[in-house]
């Protein structure tokens, strides 16, 4: 039984780098990524299949504030409207400021056996008869860091240190068109090897270059993206593990994505 149970999870770590990039996918949005004096910042979230068009309100997401100085402030009652989520945070000082929904846990569903790897029924098509199926529970989360005034404490830019995220190695409200920035994903607070980022840029919606790159992160569990005009890109990674204990399924799939502006 718990050979079986670690051949499950070995095949999904291995499934991790196959999750497709085109299916539904979180994003926050601030209105503005330098605020300037502003004490408040208003917020749009949404799941969608193109950066930064909403398509399904975000609901049952804990949305949360990380400070210059570190500390985590959960936001108010966020507003549903057909397609998107909006909600309001404060930024009572100048400095860099990380927006965030939240680690939010979604649907419940089943991966089957298809030879070595694992494949979600619904997405993949159905499960032949007899293939051996788990339960596993979607988990999302979306970022967004804004600066007030002039950067101050680097608090908002420490990672969290739990399951998937993706973390700036620099200021990313200091990303500029054209140039390199660099980043790493962790899982669980440990660099994740080889997992597939991919980069996608709003202005795609108009000229018809959406994604703009794919890459995989290095043995440190880090990568750098270009951006190749002013604009707003939205980073994403996915990634299918053993889900952490007392989970209402034994696997989760994650979803991370990260907004940026470059200017």
């Amino acid at each position: 039984m718990i050979k079986a149970a670690l051949r499950v999870t070995a095949s999904i770590v291995l499934l991790a780098a196959a999750a497709p990039a085109l299916a539904h996918m979180p994003y926050i949005a601030p209105g503005m990524f330098e605020i300037g004096t502003h004490d408040k910042v208003s917020i749009e979230a949404s799941f969608t299949e193109d950066a930064f068009r909403p398509e399904i309100a975000m609901k049952d997401a804990p949305f949360e504030i990380t400070g210059p100085d570190g500390s985590v402030t959960k936001l108010g009652t966020p507003l549903f409207t057909a397609d998107r989520t909006l909600v309001e945070a404060a930024v009572p000082a100048d400095g860099v400021y990380r927006l965030s929904s939240g680690q939010r846990l979604g649907r419940m569903g089943k991966m089957f056996r298809a030879g070595e790897t694992w494949k979600m029924v619904g997405e993949d098509g159905a499960p032949p008869a007899g293939a051996e199926t788990v339960a596993v529970q979607s988990t999302t989360l979306a970022d967004a860091y804004v600066l007030r005034g002039k950067p101050t404490g680097i608090g908002a830019l420490a990672p969290r240190g739990k399951a998937l995220e993706i973390h700036p190695l620099a200021d990313p409200t200091a990303t500029a068109a054209a140039a390199p920035a660099r980043f790493e994903v962790l899982f669980d607070g440990k660099p994740l090897t080889a997992a597939d980022v991919t980069m996608f840029r709003e202005a795609g919606l108009y000229d018809g270059r959406k994604q703009v790159t794919e890459v995989k992160t290095d043995s440190a569990g880090r990568f750098s993206v270009t951006a190749p005009d002013a604009g707003r890109y939205l980073l994403l990674v996915r990634h299918r593990a053993a889900a952490p204990s007392g989970a209402a399924a034994p696997f989760y799939s994650y979803t991370v994505t990260l907004a940026f502006e470059a200017g």
